[in-house]
């Protein structure tokens, strides 16, 4: 078994020095290759009224535990229901490609989102993730907390025009396996190299004590503190193409250290275990035959059950929901 060891001018002012762009003029200008792009330093961001608020959104993606989370000082700021960071998933705050990285992702909304059946602005975005990957509530769309958030994305953004196909966001899919994910083989995987450093019970590895709002060194997989089942790190196929590309911390899709199939098992196993529960999760994707495959709350449009959406196998799904869209037109 292998195992897993345009933009306004003040905010283009903000970047001082050369943020590099992989803009293919020739074949197509709109599109922007993340693999290569080298990041803006937050250290060059100036200290003005903008300049304060781009790195408040900076220090709020890194250490949303300490501002944000339950341990966080000020006790009208804790809308994070959990302990975790922005960058446990978007990696290298925010910037590391094929880890959902928000580099770019301003120049993209408001843009059409299947969860709601709707046009979205960036804003319920990051309520989105507020409520599910950190289990808490919305923040107040007229908050500083908000304003930093979108800020800082927006200065990520910066060069990036409007409407550009974007090479490197979200996640890179998985050579998915003809097969239903096995949590038992995931397990072993898990036990062989995710143990050492989220630790057997899967808990992670705090960076301090229980109420210090420092956070983890490395997060909880599951349990009170870890993400809930409304996250898109419950989706199988999702989060399996994190960990292909991710996992473990410092490994990137150039050179994968899981491969496929095990990253397939062993997300299989981690979201085998309990977590909070998010409710009203049969409202998501109202739209049935847009509700992605691997979402494993009913209703389905295709009939098939709810154990075969959360663990595959996946083509027979999709097969089926082909067959009612051609139905419907």
């Amino acid at each position: 078994m292998k195992t897993i060891n345009t933009l306004a001018c003040a905010l283009a002012a903000l970047a001082v020095g050369t943020t590099t762009l992989a803009v293919s003029h020739a074949a197509d200008p709109q599109r922007i290759d993340l693999t290569q792009w080298t990041p803006p330093d937050i250290a060059t961001v100036k200290d003005d009224d903008l300049g304060k608020l781009v790195k408040y959104g900076h220090a709020l993606t890194i250490e949303t535990h300490k501002h944000l989370g339950p341990e966080a000082a000020d006790p009208a700021k804790r809308y994070a229901g959990n302990n975790l960071a922005c960058q446990s998933c978007h990696l290298n705050a925010g910037t590391q490609p094929y880890s959902m990285p928000w580099t770019g992702v301003h120049a993209v909304f408001p843009q059409y989102r299947a969860r709601e059946d709707a046009i979205s602005t960036i804003e319920e975005r990051v309520n989105g993730c507020m409520e599910r990957s950190m289990n808490g509530k919305a923040l107040p769309l007229e908050s500083t907390e908000m304003k930093a958030f979108v800020a800082y994305m927006k200065w990520l953004s910066t060069g990036i025009p409007v409407g550009a196909k974007i090479e490197g966001s979200g996640t890179r899919p998985i050579k998915e396996p003809a097969r239903a994910a096995n949590p038992e083989r995931g397990k072993q995987v898990y036990a062989e190299v995710c143990a050492a450093c989220h630790g057997e019970d899967g808990q992670g590895v705090r960076k301090g004590q229980v109420g210090d709002g420092e956070g983890y060194q490395f997060p909880p997989l599951w349990g009170a503190d870890s993400y809930n089942d409304g996250a898109g790190m419950y989706r199988q196929l999702t989060a399996s193409a994190f960990v292909h590309n991710n996992m473990p911390l410092g490994t990137t899709h150039e050179a994968p250290v899981v491969s496929d199939e095990d990253a397939y098992d062993v997300i299989a196993f981690v979201n085998s275990q309990p977590r909070p529960h998010k409710a009203n999760l049969d409202k998501d994707f109202p739209n049935r035959l847009r509700k992605p495959v691997d979402m494993p709350f009913p209703p389905f449009a295709d009939g098939l059950p709810a154990e075969q959406h959360k663990y595959g196998p996946y083509d027979p799904i999709r097969a089926k929901l082909k067959e009612l869209q051609r139905a419907t037109q």
